[in-house]
């Protein structure tokens, strides 16, 4: 699935193996699954943080997501945590830097 890179007021972002397409108003889509939940906390002027979860997602597990820009700069990153059901389960984390396609 090919995504647009000027979605108007939104943004792409490639994070490592993950494409995060927003767009003021909706839902965020990951690598073509729109999330099930999704809160947006604002850092500072020009800084956000997203938390966001994929419950089920195609493949039958349940993510959590969490995309930051850092204030006052242009470094962008997607933390993404596989959630599993047992809590004695170790935890499964990934960090990817993000790219932002202009847009």
């Amino acid at each position: 699935m090919s995504f647009s890179a000027s979605a108007a007021n939104g943004y792409t972002a490639y994070c490592g193996p993950y494409t995060v397409v927003a767009k003021v108003g909706e839902m965020d889509v990951i690598n073509g699954e729109r999330v099930t939940s999704q809160k947006i906390t604002y850092l500072g002027k020009d800084g956000i943080k997203v938390d966001m979860g994929l419950m089920p997602a195609r493949d039958g597990n349940n993510y959590g997501f969490q995309y930051i820009r850092r204030p006052g700069t242009e470094k962008r990153f997607l933390n993404v945590q596989l959630l599993q059901n047992s809590m004695d389960a170790p935890k499964v984390i990934g960090s990817f830097p993000c790219k932002k396609v202009a847009g």
